[in-house]
This record gives structure tokens, sequence and C-alpha cells, in this order.
């Protein structure tokens, strides 16, 4: 797997909508709203944990989690600017 440690990137934030009652991330381009598993995947981006240590924290909050599913939800926010790119880690 990667060795990549996602973080949020510059100007990204996560956030709550009282509103809508949801986890939302703030980011330049937009709002993103939030499912638990992935608030959860983001609140994990710290810029330390790598990919595989993100899985295993997941792991141990949720049942059936797959490292291939983690790393195309990370890979889908960095497409949406939310987190940096792989290739700047």
């Amino acid at each position: 797997m990667t060795g990549w440690a996602p973080r949020l990137r510059r100007g990204a934030r996560l956030g709550f909508d009282p509103v809508r009652r949801t986890p939302v991330v703030l980011f330049p381009e937009g709002v993103l709203v939030l499912n638990s598993t992935a608030e959860a995947v983001l609140r994990s981006c710290d810029g330390a944990a790598t990919v595989p240590e993100i899985v295993s924290v997941l792991e141990r909050r949720y049942a059936g989690v797959r490292a291939e599913d983690v790393l195309t939800v990370l890979r889908g926010f960095a497409a949406r600017g939310v987190i940096q790119p792989e290739e700047q880690a």
C-alpha cells in the first residue's frame, strides 16, 4: 500500500451544519456534506498517519473496512481539492 500521509489542504476544515445536522467539510471551492464514515476518514488525515494507519484506526471503529475503499475515498477527496494529493506528500 502507499506511504502517503494525507492531510487537509490549506483552506479546508471540518465543520458541522446545524441546519442539516450533519458534518461537513468546507473548502475554498465549496462544501461537502459528509456521512459518519467519510468524517472519520477526514479526521484521520493529520499529515502524520499513513493510509495503512488510517485503515487500522477505521477497522477498530467500523466493521468491513477495506483498504482499497479507504484509498478510493482519499483519492476522491484529493481530486475535489479537500486533501493534499498523493504526489505532494
